[in-house]
């Protein structure tokens, strides 16, 4: 039993305190480790961001399509559905839209003019030809083998409406067997997430030795000054904004939501918090049932503000730092793509740190910066879980309120 409680000791302490150690030995050994142990750490992280490659789009892909049909298909569902999905997409376009708002401001990467290179505009007008037109794809599995992220959204998306329009008695043993197939993956994913510590160890290790030539911390602080300012506005300042618009007290909402949203913070988890929510909004907010375990549910699987400001803020900062030029059009259109790969990313660990990859790997961008964000992505995490449940609270009272107003007897 002494022995079992040692590891269960061990276990938990690495748990909490393992990124943190890494990052230590990391720059210790940038700093001092000697020639060798940067072969290393190079050898380490490629084969960590290869697994994270690996597991990204077959999570997305079939979480997405898991989802969708098992939904239920009664009308009053269809009605809520449409509520909720709408709500859902004006405050994902919102934070999106936010986060690139700042990003112009701040300038955490000053953008390569256009004239002065053109070998990098060519390239990127390239890409943004080839991926538009690799939406349509000419079989079902080039898309996968491509990497192309945007085109998986669509597919996943289509496969998983049309088992949810045929009979449930093919739609159920359909959509049962693809959530077991997803949580196949997600116990890969786990494993692969359990040697973060030491993946960290080689990041942090190349990222310090490569400085000088390299990103400068400067730089770093104000790219996570933008997603952390992203978040917070959008969560005192834009979602506040739509309760008042539809005269539901701010401070109220708040208040009664509170406990969940720290729920969320430090378990790093909107799903976790998902039950919580539901009885939180129905005994202090007074939420028809009807309402509540429906849209938060929904809510957890698609509506990930937080996610799209991440995606959006990291794919800028990251390519401009790797030297792709943007036109503002570029911009506005990573709006667009942010706020899909968000409502795609359905609640998967690390999913927005998964789909940033993905979609920067999908442009043949370089993806090594994402080694240096890592170590601050358990920080930047536990943010945007608040922030997400907290945008699940305001869809879930709006939804109610217009809900109450339209089936009252």
């Amino acid at each position: 039993m002494s022995v079992i409680a040692n590891r269960s000791g061990r276990a938990v302490f690495l748990q909490k305190y393992g990124v943190f150690i890494a990052v230590i030995l990391g720059v210790i050994i940038g700093l001092y480790g000697p020639h060798w142990s940067m072969k290393i750490a190079e050898s380490v992280s490629t084969v960590f961001m290869r697994l994270l490659k690996f597991v990204s789009l077959p999570i997305i892909s079939l979480s997405l399509m898991a989802t969708i049909s098992g939904l239920d298909k009664s009308t009053k569902v269809w009605q809520l559905s449409k509520k909720v999905i709408t709500y859902t997409i004006l405050t994902t376009v919102l934070s999106a839209s936010l986060a690139l708002f700042l990003f112009e401001m701040v300038k955490p990467v000053e953008n390569i003019p256009i004239s002065a290179n053109a070998a990098h505009q060519a390239i990127c007008a390239h890409s943004y030809c080839d991926e538009a037109l690799k939406i349509v794809p000419d079989n079902l599995l080039k898309p996968f083998v491509d990497y192309h992220v945007i085109s998986v959204f669509i597919i996943s998306i289509l496969i998983g409406l049309a088992i949810l329009v045929l009979p449930d008695e093919h739609r159920k043993p359909m959509s049962q067997s693809l959530h077991r197939i997803f949580l196949v993956i997600m116990q890969i994913t786990k494993w692969i997430v359990q040697a973060l510590p030491i993946a960290v160890i080689a990041f942090i290790a190349m990222f310090v030795k490569e400085m000088e030539q390299g990103l400068e911390m400067g730089a770093l602080s104000k790219y996570l000054g933008v997603v952390t300012a992203s978040n917070l506005i959008h969560g005192f300042m834009i979602l506040p904004f739509l309760l008042l618009l539809h005269k539901i007290p701010v401070i109220k909402t708040l208040k009664g939501m509170f406990p969940v949203l720290s729920l969320a913070f430090f378990s790093k988890s909107s799903a976790a918090s998902m039950p919580s929510a539901i009885e939180t909004a129905e005994t202090v907010l007074g939420v028809s049932p009807e309402v509540s375990r429906f849209s938060f549910p929904m809510c957890t699987t698609i509506n990930m503000n937080a996610c799209a400001a991440f995606i959006l803020t990291t794919v800028l900062f990251v390519a401009q730092s790797n030297g792709v030029p943007f036109t503002m059009m570029n911009k506005i259109i990573w709006i667009f793509i942010a706020t899909v790969a968000a409502i795609g990313n359905a609640g998967v660990p690390m999913g927005c740190f998964f789909l940033t990859n993905a979609l920067l790997t999908a442009f043949n961008i370089p993806v090594e910066l994402m080694g240096v964000i890592l170590p601050f992505y358990g920080l930047l995490d536990m943010l945007e879980s608040s922030v997400n449940i907290w945008s699940d609270s305001c869809v879930t009272v709006i939804v109610d309120r217009w809900w109450k107003k339209n089936h009252s007897e």
